[in-house]
């Protein structure tokens, strides 16, 4: 731990944390925490942390871990904004457990810490949740996969690549959302691998990168060269797939759906690589947040929840340009005007 204190003081030189701070002189401090400031998703998420906290005349100062997975990093992160004085916290969480004593003490300081996208384990360990409600986004796919095989879902073979191996996570609510979608039965629907539906040909991890995607692909169609039905953590996840599938000359014959809607991923629905992805709204998450902390700052308000569900609900629309009856979606061209808005 100490070692990566040291690296958080020399984070431009390292790399392994990204950080800047608003321009505007502002009256306190907000932190943004996410887990990579590579992946697409977590860019936007920082567009919308920073223009709202610039308009708010906030000082933000973003990290995030060099892959995804780094708690330890959101740790020292965390740790460094509370020694700064400042009066909230937006996080995604790297591991959904192993950071909640760390967020603990940030709230002990006095500090509203926010998760995004990803909530805590327990939920309740962060003061909110801003988020998609990630069941329902992999619900929305499962159910599209399965009305667009029709007859034919029955006899499906099935690749899930996945995030990570840690559960429960917000990649083990995608997955278990997307085989309820298709009509597999659930086990425990915190964690994934323990289902016994005959058309899963396997469970493999992607680290949510395009790299990570094809290596899983790869090694699925080692064990069934005939896989038909494709599940992907995120859309850089099944970009990798497509690349994979693509070699042995399958990538017309397998539907491959995902999850987050950024800008390239509606690009490749529009193109056929994706047959569907659920669409997330990271900056409305980010945005949102930061304007809590103000209202937390100004007034001890805290944020509230969408009625029914224990975080808020910042929504999710369903992809495609190959619209099946009873799965309610919009168009690549609309998802293209939306895209992480």
């Amino acid at each position: 731990m100490k070692s990566i204190s040291k690296s958080l003081l020399g984070a431009t030189a390292l790399g392994l944390f990204g950080m800047v701070g608003a321009a505007q002189a502002a009256d306190f401090g907000a932190c943004l925490i996410t887990k990579t400031d590579t992946n697409p998703f977590f860019v936007k998420m920082k567009e919308g942390a920073t223009a709202k906290a610039e308009e708010l005349g906030i000082t933000l100062k973003s990290y995030a871990g060099k892959i995804d997975g780094d708690h330890e990093a959101q740790v020292t992160a965390i740790e460094t904004c509370i020694a700064d004085g400042a009066k909230g916290i937006l996080i995604t969480p790297a591991d959904t457990s192993s950071i909640v004593s760390s967020v603990q003490k940030a709230r002990d300081a006095g500090l509203l810490v926010i998760a995004l996208d990803t909530p805590l384990e327990p939920i309740d360990a962060a003061d909110a949740t801003f988020a998609t409600d990630n069941f329902i986004a992999g619900e929305l796919i499962g159910k599209w996969a399965a009305a667009s095989l029709g007859d034919e879902a029955a006899n499906a073979k099935i690749a899930m690549l996945d995030l990570a191996v840690s559960q429960p996570t917000v990649g083990v609510l995608r997955d278990q959302g997307f085989m309820q979608g298709f009509g597999i039965d659930l086990k425990d629907p915190k964690k994934w691998g323990d289902e016994d539906d005959p058309r899963i040909v396997g469970h493999d991890v992607t680290a949510g990168n395009e790299e990570g995607g094809r290596k899983a692909m790869e090694n699925l169609l080692a064990k069934d060269p005939f896989i038909n039905v494709v599940y992907t953590i995120n859309e850089p996840a099944a970009a990798g797939a497509y690349e994979a599938l693509k070699a042995l000359g399958r990538e017309k014959e397998v539907l491959i759906v995902s999850v987050d809607g950024g800008c390239p991923g509606v690009a490749n629905v529009a193109d056929g690589v994706i047959g569907a992805t659920s669409q997330q709204y990271p900056l409305l998450m980010a945005s949102k947040g930061i304007e809590a902390i103000k209202a937390w700052a100004d007034t001890g308000a805290k944020p509230e929840v969408t009625p029914g569900k224990d975080f808020f609900d910042t929504g999710v629309k369903l992809i495609t340009d190959q619209p099946v009856d009873g799965v309610e979606s919009i168009d690549s061209k609309a998802g293209a005007e939306l895209c992480w808005g």
